[in-house]
């Protein structure tokens, strides 16, 4: 029988505290050296050892890079029950197991016959597993209980200060907040959510304002703080920072306004301001700040459910100014201010506008079976609607830009039947100019793709 051959596996590249990063450790030195702390826990300490789960610690840590001699060769994953084979290989219990269960007599790594199918429990290999985890995940508590004692003193010191170290507080709260579950959590649990919304008001800073928003962002609020949130004076605050504050801030502003928009005792006369209608219009049209339009968008869809809105959005310009947009938007933006046109079509202020735009009509078209389902769908709505209009002037304005072929390029598609049905209605709609001949050489596909 060949003599058992310590492999590369045994040896592990690890660096422990005291250890020295990157330093080479075999199984038995690491444990005489300390490195392990044994069963009497020098490194995690008295009494820990018995306290903490193995597959709890590995779970919660969720490590994107573990020391390669943790690893099982079978699983790809730390073991907690490592067995050595008499290759020297060592493998998960679990998983070897079931590889012999499967018929296998071999070594899974070295695909040598086993001339022993006995297995060994590899001790040393669990210790120094246990230790390493053991540290990470102490390190990870105690860095968790640091974050949340310094979220409550933080919460503490906004309660006493004001002026600068009132916005150093807040500033350093956003960032742990930002950072930090359990700290989000800390300040939900110790009333937080009350005290950031009592720093917004008629005479909060726009400093101030900016850190306070960009908090509450990454909390979850329930149905009261949104309610509180929505008093006049605070979202009056929203749209000013929304209309002179940075990148970050004007997308912290929509995002938090879109969250107080879903909640069911909002109130659409809250956001029925030409100040914050303007301030997203000039938000979403600025190409400097690219990153901020898809938000912008978002929010200007979520508000445009309002018919009051609708109207207003209409009576600044919106129309015109969104269809312009469209030839740069990438696709998740195109789609969101496709939805709001299509709103804005579902009022006659909207359709007129849209029929007014020169550009509707040869947009829409392009649009068809370009982008996604869902454009199309929204396209063929805000054509239909337009050319229901005026179905004379508008028709024919369409069919010239190739409309005919792309509603049969939907027709024999396998998108949605109700699209489909909506195609062949309008393409009805549009033949009724023509002649059967003159339309359907206007049906020929040589304009559908340019």
């Amino acid at each position: 029988m060949p003599m058992y051959q310590p492999c590369k596996r045994d040896m592990v590249v690890v660096g422990f505290e005291g250890s020295g990063d990157g330093q080479i450790l075999d199984l038995e030195s690491a444990v005489k050296d300390g490195v392990l702390g044994g069963v009497d826990g020098g490194v995690v300490g008295s009494g820990v050892c018995e306290k903490l789960d193995l597959s709890k610690m590995i779970e919660e840590l969720d490590l994107c890079e573990v020391p390669t001699v943790f690893i099982c060769p079978i699983s790809l994953e730390p073991m907690q029950d490592p067995v050595t084979l008499c290759t020297g290989q060592t493998y998960e219990r679990s998983n070897i197991l079931k590889w012999f269960n499967l018929g296998h007599f071999t070594c899974p790594t070295t695909m040598q016959e086993l001339w022993d199918d006995s297995i060994t429990p590899n001790t040393t290999l669990y210790r120094l597993i246990y230790t390493w985890f053991s540290q990470k995940y102490l390190l990870m508590k105690k860095k968790s209980e640091d974050v949340q004692g310094r979220a409550s003193e933080l919460l503490e010191t906004l309660k006493k200060v004001k002026g600068q170290a009132r916005v150093q507080a807040l500033k350093e709260l956003h960032q742990v907040v930002s950072a930090h579950s359990t700290a989000r959590k800390t300040v939900i649990d110790q009333g937080g959510v009350s005290i950031m919304s009592s720093l917004l008001g008629p005479f909060t800073s726009h400093a101030v304002g900016s850190e306070v928003i960009g908090i509450l962002v990454s909390l979850a609020l329930d149905s009261e703080s949104k309610k509180n949130l929505m008093q006049p004076a605070k979202i009056s605050l929203m749209v000013d920072i929304l209309n002179e504050g940075s990148i970050e801030t004007k997308i912290n502003c929509t995002r938090l306004m879109e969250t107080l928009i879903d909640d069911k005792d909002f109130r659409s006369e809250i956001i029925s301001s030409h100040s914050l209608l303007v301030g997203l219009m000039r938000f979403v049209k600025d190409k400097r700040r690219s990153n901020g339009i898809c938000h912008g968008l978002s929010l200007l869809k979520t508000i445009s459910l309002h018919q009051e809105v609708r109207i207003l959005l209409v009576s600044i310009g919106a129309v015109s100014q969104l269809v312009e947009l469209l030839s740069g938007l990438e696709p998740d933006c195109l789609e969101l201010a496709l939805c709001v046109l299509d709103s804005l079509a579902s009022i006659p202020e909207g359709r007129l506008a849209l029929k007014d735009c020169s550009n509707t009509i040869p947009i829409m078209v392009k649009l068809l079976m370009r982008i996604s389902e869902n454009c199309t769908q929204y396209a063929l709505s805000i054509l239909w609607s337009v050319c229901k209009l005026a179905p004379e002037e508008c028709s024919s304005i369409a069919v010239d830009a190739g409309l005919a072929a792309k509603l049969l390029l939907v027709i024999q598609s396998g998108c949605n039947p109700v699209l489909k049905q909506q195609s062949a209605e309008l393409l009805k709609l549009c033949s009724l100019n023509y002649s059967d001949t003159i339309f359907i050489s206007k049906c020929k596909l040589t304009r559908t793709f340019q």
